[in-house]
């Protein structure tokens, strides 16, 4: 019985409900201003998050059953040398993918913005890390980060943290121990989780939140929805738009049109158009409406639409440390320590490697019943195995910066559609020998650390340094889809300027981590979130105007 129809007199249409709508809906609701969002997904149950944490724990549930992604909805291809499996890493709701992220929030690096004047590599972003930096800070407030103002290795910041960080893990330690005698900075990272001082339930240590947080003490984007809502917003959800519209001149949108549950059609006006629909789903939609003016997809008259498309292509090292117990007991969540110290290049004259971006985990390894599913060993052995492996496990997993290239692309499969006929989003993406080499670098640290605490590396493997197909779904990639609508000051090199606005239509932005121009290797939903406030001041000066 849900009202899936169109609001009337909207200042603002946003498409998304993720971090980078709904905060700059919440900022824009803020300012008085009539927000509508439409959701592709639905309004999952609060309720029913401790369930969803026990499909997380059964052994026999994939990870992308979690939050319901799959089936005829969520079909894409990936016709490059990678897999790319894009539903391990993204959920179609309202929250969006932060409903199970890990909520690792650090800054892109000033070099980031600057790797074209810098390094002669890549290119500049047209905003620095100082536009930026103001934006952060809002965002750290807003989302609520538990950080450590004095963590080596991180960028300079000049407010503090609006939590005291999050206490290392037990692992933690232990990786701790071991770097101080190899010359290796492990410290605490910044993390949008509670740890009792903010204005949500505090974490209660699960140890799930990499898919489900049942406590409500990791942020996640449903939050700011609610607070928009609360101020006068309007959320449609299951309401996929299909197309966006633009008027004779092919200068303005003036509409969205989405489906319902119940099949019908409907078209939702606004003065103001947001698409934040993320990097795989935004570049698709501006490629399915396509029109007499627009031939090869909508705000392209660059021709750059849905390239440049960049990921953090991951890696992983995993021991057995004999006789430990690392259990995530002491503390629940998935990650809590880091080590940033391989983030600047060895030579920042000659960079010959990608940005390295690394979390300690806090895991005991497969659970005892996953261990004996998999095993072909019973009785007693099969007690061994799991004493040996359970409780003494210690890992490290790690995001690797990759350089833009053209021919790395998001676009449409046209041989495949989804449940309403619209074809697919195809990624085809080679992450290249830059991030090969950081890669290594990464494994190489990882394992040292391991063999220094006296482990045993049992996997040390990334997706520049292993056989793509011999990696499980969780190794191949899909990590933060960055690119694809990228930003600059050229409108004949980019879709969108530094405001986030189109070039080619005067009331579209776009808010997500496809504007990036580079991808650094931090982990992007702070960014993506600070760029998000950055251009709802903005929209909001142009509806004041």
């Amino acid at each position: 019985m849900t009202d899936r129809t169109p609001v009337d007199d909207a200042d603002v249409c946003v498409i998304g409900a993720g971090p980078a709508g709904a905060l700059l809906s919440y900022s824009l609701a803020n300012r008085g201003h009539d927000v509508v969002i439409l959701e592709a997904g639905p309004r999952f149950d609060k309720e029913a998050r401790v369930d969803r944490m026990k499909d997380q724990l059964h052994p026999t549930h994939s990870d992308n059953e979690i939050w319901d992604m799959g089936g005829e909805r969520d079909e894409y291809s990936t016709s490059g040398e990678h897999s790319w499996p894009i539903n391990q890493r993204r959920v179609k709701g309202v929250g969006g993918t932060s409903l199970h992220w890990g909520s690792v929030v650090p800054r892109l690096y000033e070099k980031d913005f600057e790797m074209q004047s810098r390094h002669g590599i890549a290119r500049d972003w047209p905003i620095s890390y100082e536009d930026l930096r103001p934006y952060y800070a809002q965002v750290e407030q807003e989302i609520g980060v538990a950080g450590d103002d004095e963590t080596p290795f991180l960028p300079r910041r000049e407010e503090s943290y609006p939590m005291d960080p999050l206490p290392l893990s037990y692992s933690d330690k232990l990786f701790k121990q071991a770097g101080e005698e190899l010359g290796v900075t492990v410290h605490s990272m910044p993390m949008a989780i509670n740890t009792g001082a903010y204005d949500r339930n505090a974490c209660q240590g699960y140890g799930t939140c990499q898919f489900v947080c049942p406590s409500g003490g990791k942020y996640s984007a449903d939050i700011h929805v609610r607070k928009a809502e609360e101020l006068g917003a309007t959320v449609i959800d299951e309401a996929p738009v299909q197309r966006l519209n633009h008027g004779p001149a092919g200068e303005e949108i003036t509409e969205a049109v989405y489906r319902t549950p119940d099949g019908e059609t409907h078209r939702q006006t606004a003065d103001t158009f947001v698409a934040a629909a993320g990097a795989y789903e935004t570049p698709r939609l501006l490629f399915l409406s396509e029109s007499a003016e627009y031939p090869n997809g909508l705000a392209n008259s660059s021709g750059t639409l849905g390239k440049y498309f960049m990921g953090h292509p991951p890696a992983g090292v995993l021991g057995i440390v004999p006789g430990e117990n690392t259990h995530q007991d002491e503390y629940g969540p998935v990650v809590s320590g880091g080590i940033h110290q391989f983030y600047e290049y060895d030579n920042p004259d000659d960079p010959q490697r990608a940005s390295v971006n690394m979390f300690t985990i806090n895991a005991a390894g497969p659970s005892p019943a996953t261990m004996a599913m998999e095993s072909d060993a019973i009785g007693d052995s099969l007690l061994d195995q799991v004493d040996t492996q359970f409780g003494s496990t210690v890992g490290i997993n790690m995001s690797i910066e990759m350089l833009p290239r053209e021919d790395n692309q998001i676009g449409i499969d046209e041989s495949t559609t989804d449940n309403h006929g619209n074809p697919v989003p195809d990624v085809d993406i080679t992450p290249g020998e830059f991030a090969r080499k950081g890669q290594e670098k990464g494994l190489q640290v990882g394992s040292d650390l391991i063999e220094e605490m006296g482990g045993n590396v049992v996997y040390a493997q990334g997706t520049q340094t292993t056989e793509h197909d011999s990696l499980g779904p969780l190794g191949k990639g899909g990590y933060h889809p960055l690119g694809g609508t990228r930003m600059g000051s050229d409108p004949a090199e980019s879709v969108v300027d530094p405001t986030l606005k189109t070039h080619d239509l005067d009331n579209l932005y776009i808010s997500s981590g496809g504007v990036f121009v580079t991808s650094g290797a931090s982990n992007p939903t702070l960014t993506i979130m600070a760029l998000s406030l950055k251009a709802a001041d903005h929209i909001h000066d142009d509806l004041q105007a």
